[in-house]
């Protein structure tokens, strides 16, 4: 069985609570009534709390939680939120015994990496810890491996996030030995001899109008797009889909890959076209291919984000390994030429884009100005030799209209 959860926490002993997301109405719902049913501070009266014994929790987030005593000592109890998994000290004030809610069944399972040796035969505390850190609150996918021998026992798993191994990337890093390791190898961070390349993006069929957004600009003329899903035409193609699907799995694979990027190797090949992870202005980490080396001391290196279009020059310390399972979603953004419009020949603004001196800098920023945050829509005409496209605004009009008016542009047949 594969299913998707929810992993709620990490035990000290490296057991992996997670909550299947198809549990989380039914888990919600629950709570709503738990709130409902308790209100006020806990048990103030002397009581004799037994281990195993059913119990209420007020958390430090003043909800109410199903709880069971798993140890007694003293005025604090060690207590198990049951539908969470971790395990906390409870001054006795904020318990409460109870025998409501106990027929059912705890909504979180504890679960044991499939075939998985740690070092050690136990999990070493920072193993636990980057556990935690990885994997808290964080959406999984789940493959059952084997069922435990009682009920109360661990699941066996294989779990994988962004697409990748938690057993292998684990081994990797030497916390862990895991008998099947078939996947290290996706993990990219091998060189070998491969030289890796990113797919193409599929796109609609010439004359089909479909929303895209601009990423980039490179001159009036020349700019970068994507297939925008969120577009409000009326049908999507499949085309149109299909790249809506990659988007949403590319972005969750590279939060994933955000996570761990310090893990990953810095590059030592820079091959022009190379694939890899570069960190943008933003303090992130995106997908990227190397174009050149600007500078040699000390080295610099001109990238282009092929998810955006967008270029930078970046320091060696800026680029890493990219896994192999990133290679596998297509590149977003689409170099195309704008059709119907040329520079306007008689444009006297002196300032002219260095590398595009037949425009001038008014007539970019005019485009910029004409596209940034709008809902556009585009129709293929040609893909060969290069990809050209009418490109509309969200008026329906044609967007260089706007340069053709102020004589920064003129029509081109």
């Amino acid at each position: 069985k594969i299913f998707q959860a929810i992993v709620s926490c990490i035990g000290s002993d490296g057991t992996i609570y997670i909550i299947p997301k198809s549990y989380e109405i039914a888990l919600n719902k629950l709570m709503a009534e738990i709130q409902n049913t308790f209100k006020g501070l806990g048990l103030l009266i002397p009581y004799c709390w037994k281990k195993g014994e059913a119990c209420v929790v007020r958390g430090s987030d003043t909800l109410w939680y199903r709880g069971q005593i798993v140890e007694v000592s003293g005025s604090t109890l060690q207590v198990q939120y049951i539908d969470r998994g971790y395990i906390e000290s409870i001054p006795q004030c904020h318990l409460y015994p109870t025998t409501f809610y106990t027929g059912i069944p705890p909504f979180c399972i504890p679960c044991q990496l499939h075939k998985t040796l740690p070092i050690g035969n136990f999990w070493q505390q920072d193993a636990v810890d980057y556990l935690q850190e990885l994997l808290k609150n964080e959406e999984v996918e789940i493959h059952v491996e084997e069922l435990p021998d009682n009920p109360w026992g661990k699941l066996s798993i294989s779990l994988y996030f962004g697409g990748m191994s938690l057993s292998s990337f684990m081994a990797y890093q030497k916390y862990c030995v895991a008998e099947d390791c078939q996947d290290i190898q996706k993990l990219g961070v091998f060189e070998g001899d491969l030289s890796p390349s990113y797919l193409l993006q599929p796109l609609p069929v010439p004359g089909e109008t479909f929303p895209v957004t601009v990423t980039h600009l490179v001159s009036p003329k020349e700019v970068y797009i994507c297939l925008d899903s969120s577009g409000n035409l009326t049908k999507h193609s499949a085309t149109e889909r299909a790249a809506s699907s990659d988007s949403e799995s590319l972005n969750k694979a590279l939060k994933w890959c955000n996570k761990i990027v310090k893990t990953l190797p810095h590059l030592t090949n820079f091959k022009k076209e190379l694939p890899c992870l570069a960190e943008y202005v933003d303090g992130l980490w995106y997908r990227a291919k190397l174009l050149s080396i600007t500078q040699l001391v000390p080295v610099q290196i001109l990238v282009q984000f092929v998810d955006y279009g967008t270029y930078l020059v970046a320091p060696t310390s800026r680029l890493r390994h990219i896994p192999c399972h990133l290679l596998k979603y297509p590149v977003q953004a689409v170099r195309v030429l704008l059709a119907g419009f040329r520079p306007a020949a008689d444009d006297r603004n002196v300032e002219r884009i260095p590398y595009s001196p037949e425009w001038s800098l008014k007539a970019l920023w005019t485009m910029v100005d004409c596209v940034e945050g709008k809902r556009l829509s585009a129709s293929i005409l040609t893909v060969s030799p290069e990809v050209t496209i009418s490109l509309y605004g969200d008026d329906k009009n044609l967007v260089h209209l706007k340069l053709i008016e102020m004589g920064l542009a003129e029509l081109d047949e």
